[in-house]
């Protein structure tokens, strides 16, 4: 194909290449373009959330709802012997657990974990704290929402045996619950600001990072996309070579002039 002075000649393996990775980059680019209107929503339910009136944790647990976050109340016996403290949490530059109480729930046969602030790790990490706990019966409001997430999830979140308050790198319900010796709901309750029998609480939109930072790598998806085609465009076309002038009828075939 001769485009003005140019030859577009598309050679066999750059054009499979390129017909593999453009369609990949660019979804890889949409992508992130839908995980930017996920966190979007996330957000603004988060903040609706707030203002909602809290609903009793029973009701919220039979509403078939596909909603993230509820404002809720529940009543119930902390299991204030048996409580956990999920590790690597650092609140400016020291080191400390995020306690997560279960809460056995009045008029049913399971609990709720509670997570009810931030705590200081002591001089070691065989110097655990011991969060203060009532014993009579209580009535909470807080968030319900998904466990505390944390990183690189790598083997067991604990080491199964050993002794009160246990510690674990992350929250899984099922292990919990054969701990306990009962069933543990997926979901936590974050314990709502002003709430007694809490700690260090600041609870944040629950996204490692906003949008933003999926628009950004959307840009970078596109832009290896564009680039993708550039380069494909150039290694293919080369500059025509000039074609020979043609006789005009004033030459001969010998290219001499007629006398």
């Amino acid at each position: 194909m001769r485009i003005g002075p140019f030859d577009f000649r598309p050679r066999t393996l750059p054009t499979l290449v390129t017909l593999v990775l453009f369609p990949v980059l660019l979804s890889l680019g949409f992508w992130q373009l839908d995980r930017a209107q996920q966190k979007r929503d996330l957000i603004a339910q988060w903040q609706e959330s707030k203002h909602e009136a809290p609903r009793p944790l029973a009701e919220v647990d039979k509403d078939g709802s596909s909603k993230k976050f509820f404002k809720v109340q529940a009543k119930g016996r902390y299991d204030r012997d048996h409580q956990f403290l999920l590790d690597n949490q650092v609140r400016d530059g020291r080191p400390g657990f995020q306690v997560l109480t279960p809460l056995k729930l009045a008029g049913r046969d399971k609990a709720v974990l509670v997570e009810r602030g931030w705590l200081p790790m002591g001089k070691s990490r065989q110097d655990l704290p011991h969060p203060p706990t009532p014993e009579k019966a209580v009535r909470i409001q807080g968030f319900l929402a998904d466990p505390p997430s944390v990183g690189i999830r790598l083997g067991p979140p604990d080491p199964g045996q050993g002794k009160w308050p246990k510690v674990v790198q992350y929250v899984k319900a099922g292990r919990i619950g054969k701990q306990l010796g009962y069933p543990v709901m997926g979901r936590v309750i974050r314990l709502a600001q002003g709430q007694p029998y809490g700690f260090r609480r600041h609870w944040s939109a629950p996204v490692h990072f906003g949008p933003q930072r999926h628009i950004g790598y959307a840009v970078q998806w596109f832009a290896l996309a564009a680039a993708l085609v550039t380069i494909y465009l150039v290694v293919n076309t080369k500059r025509s070579k000039p074609r020979n002038a043609e006789p005009t009828h004033d030459q001969g075939r010998s290219g001499i002039p007629r006398q």
